[in-house]
């Protein structure tokens, strides 16, 4: 099981740095072998989501009591990959900019800029959009164990009234057993 999983983690590792290496060199190349290394990295990028795919089934699998180590590891290459997707977005970014450039003999200064700010406000909004995803998270689970809780007590309610109603008859009872007693000891 965790060999499986030390084996994908391998496969990952090399195909990431791969990826990376390919990402760093698309700027640089000329534009008929970036068209073929945008295609080769995008090809790499969704066979490294398959292997994260295949990842998290193994860490599924994993007893409980051992998967919080796996499951940080794969937080951590989530978020690798993350990071390497938004790197080639940018390198793709940079690339169409020098097509356009190209095309349009453009020195591309003020593109540059406007580049950087909406790769910026983007980062932004992703991050905005995972808080608020992780802030939902949170709020589902909080009303799940709310909800729980007052099953719970609505439970324990039930017990408590059971055993009242046990009490007050048992109290009966005694009130009768002590008059019949008070009967007997008169005559």
């Amino acid at each position: 099981m965790s060999s499986d999983f030390e084996g994908y983690e391998q496969d990952f590792a090399v195909l990431t740095a791969e990826i990376t290496s390919k990402i760093s060199r698309v700027p640089r190349l000329p534009p008929d072998e970036k068209k073929q290394m945008v295609a080769n990295v995008e090809k790499q990028l969704e066979e490294a989501k398959e292997l994260l795919e295949q990842m998290d089934l193994e860490v599924r699998e994993i007893p409980p009591q051992s998967r919080g180590m796996y499951s940080n590891r794969m937080r951590s290459y989530k978020q690798e990959m993350g990071k390497l997707e938004t790197d080639f977005k940018r390198s793709r970014i940079a690339y169409s900019d020098e097509v356009r450039n190209e095309l349009l003999g453009d020195d591309g200064n003020s593109s540059e800029n406007q580049r950087a700010h909406l790769l910026d406000n983007t980062e932004r909004l992703e991050r905005s959009s995972r808080r608020l995803e992780a802030g939902y998270q949170i709020a589902v689970e909080t009303e799940q164990i709310g909800q729980e809780m007052l099953e719970n007590l609505s439970h324990d309610r039930e017990k408590i009234q059971r055993a009242r109603e046990r009490l007050r008859e048992t109290d009966a009872n005694l009130g009768k057993s002590s008059r019949i007693l008070t009967g007997m000891l008169r005559r």
